[in-house]
């Protein structure tokens, strides 16, 4: 495995707990009296948007799923990413990989055609572009990179057979004015919105800045994975247009979220510009804002196995865009 390599100096990665004296420790007993079932019958594992109060739902499907035998993730971190629902890579990037991406993202975020094509969205009040959709197909270093072994081999390592981009995209949080994201499951909006029936996809997040606990890295809930939050509220028509904004519809409920906190406990992913984060498709996860000097920047690959293909939604009147959701399922070769 690579070691860690950025611009600074390599820092230990640093996990926020929260399960010892916690006082809402009594939800955590309660998650499992409270669980639901689905009935199979319905053919929806994990309903959700349909309901007048929100519920838990246990997971039906693997996390770590049968069909490939080996690949660049030992058994050890295997076994930890199926308990937590994440792993990290450090050093997956040269600090020269760094820098080439680096200035990629940037000739992106200056070029007025970029700016302008619907795949781009901008921060509400700054204009300044927040994320660039279908990155792999617009640029095509990011292209080569979601084909690279170390990037690919692992994906498959995961899903258990081959796999399709089903989103990718670069993410832009400026020092002082970075919005974050409240607590979400990416498998509830691709369930609900782009009809995905099964868990059974994996993301990588490669960092290209260095990611501190205070600007705005990403934070998770390790274990939370193991459970659906069923969340309320109907799809509004084009709801991707506000929710890539600002997420509102399919958010978890308050006390699904304080339930699972005080449960699993939370962890920040952090460390140096050139690592990586993967995690399981039902990951519960946020972010906050970043209002340090500190920019943080990343390249966001998405992949679905070619055996779990997208159905009409389960929670809309219709899917979203393929930029935002891939219904090409052309597996990725290197």
């Amino acid at each position: 495995m690579p070691q860690t390599r950025g611009f600074l100096p390599p820092r230990t990665k640093r996990a926020v707990r929260t399960r010892d004296a916690n006082p809402y420790r009594q939800f955590a007993t309660e998650i499992g009296e409270r669980m639901t079932v689905v009935d199979v019958e319905t053919g929806d594992l994990y309903p959700t948007r349909v309901g007048a109060e929100p519920s838990l739902v246990r997971r039906q499907d693997p996390v770590v799923w049968p069909g490939v035998q080996s690949g660049p993730i030992d058994r050890q971190t295997l076994a930890s990413y199926d308990e937590k629902g994440f792993l990290t890579v450090d050093g997956l990037l040269t600090p020269a990989e760094v820098q080439e991406f680096w200035q990629e993202l940037q000739r992106l975020s200056n070029d007025a055609e970029v700016k302008a094509d619907e795949r781009t969205i901008v921060e509400k009040a700054s204009d300044e572009v927040r994320s660039i959709f279908e990155v792999h197909k617009i640029s095509e270093a990011i292209g080569r990179l979601a084909a690279d072994e170390r990037v690919l081999d692992r994906a498959r390592q995961i899903v258990g057979s081959d796999v399709y981009i089903h989103q990718s995209r670069v993410n832009f949080m400026p020092g002082y004015k970075g919005k974050g994201f409240y607590w979400h499951s990416d498998f509830e909006t691709w369930h609900a919105e782009d009809g995905m029936p099964r868990m059974r996809a994996v993301s990588m997040s490669i960092a290209l800045t260095d990611n501190y606990p205070f600007n705005g890295g990403l934070m998770l809930m390790p274990g939370a994975h193991r459970t659906f939050v069923s969340c309320v509220g109907a799809t509004p028509e084009n709801n991707y247009k506000a929710s890539l904004t600002e997420q509102e519809i399919g958010v978890p409920d308050e006390n699904s979220i304080t339930k699972l906190a005080a449960e699993h406990g939370i962890e920040q992913f952090t460390g140096s510009a050139g690592s990586a984060l993967m995690f399981d498709s039902n990951s519960m996860h946020g972010s906050g804002n970043n209002i340090t000097p500190f920019p943080r920047s990343n390249i966001f690959l998405v992949f679905n196995s070619v055996e779990n293909r997208l159905h009409d939604p389960y929670g809309a009147a219709a899917p979203r865009p393929t930029f935002i959701a891939d219904r090409n399922f052309i597996p990725v070769q290197r």
